[in-house]
């Protein structure tokens, strides 16, 4: 079983993690704060948009797959939904923290439920050929890959 996306996805997602650990650890509306949170948002944005074209479409297509795909592509959407509030909060604002702390849980959450379930399920539903081409897929729609 080719294993190279899902090695390439939990390096990403190792990413996502270090980035909202640093984000947390940062007070008010600093120069720091900021700047991490736009590459948080950013790694964030470009993981979704790559994994919904590599991983989830071919899910999507498998049999047996698609309800697992739909799941993450609605927990994407959700990771979207409270950035966006972030962004149209003042970072100084103690609410701005606490819905930081809703979005570190929501893509931790959403990161473990890929790793221990999602995976799983491509595992058994792609074959090893179209897992290996997924990896390609997914570096080639990541900028930062």
């Amino acid at each position: 079983m080719s294993a190279e996306i899902f090695k390439t996805l939990r390096e990403d997602h190792d990413k996502q993690r270090t980035l909202l650990d640093l984000v947390g650890k940062t007070k008010g509306d600093s120069e720091g704060r900021r700047e991490l949170f736009a590459r948080l948002k950013r790694e964030l944005e470009e993981h979704a948009m790559a994994e919904e074209k590599s991983l989830y479409a071919a899910m999507m297509s498998a049999d047996g797959g698609q309800e697992k795909a739909r799941h993450s592509v609605a927990e994407h959407k959700d990771i979207d939904d409270i950035v966006e509030q972030l962004e149209e909060m003042e970072m100084s604002n103690p609410r701005w923290l606490a819905t930081f702390d809703r979005l570190k849980h929501k893509v931790l959450h959403h990161l473990e439920e890929e790793e221990h379930e999602i995976f799983q399920a491509a595992g058994r539903v792609l074959d090893d050929e179209r897992k290996e081409s997924l990896n390609e897929v997914f570096v080639e729609a990541h900028p930062r890959m």
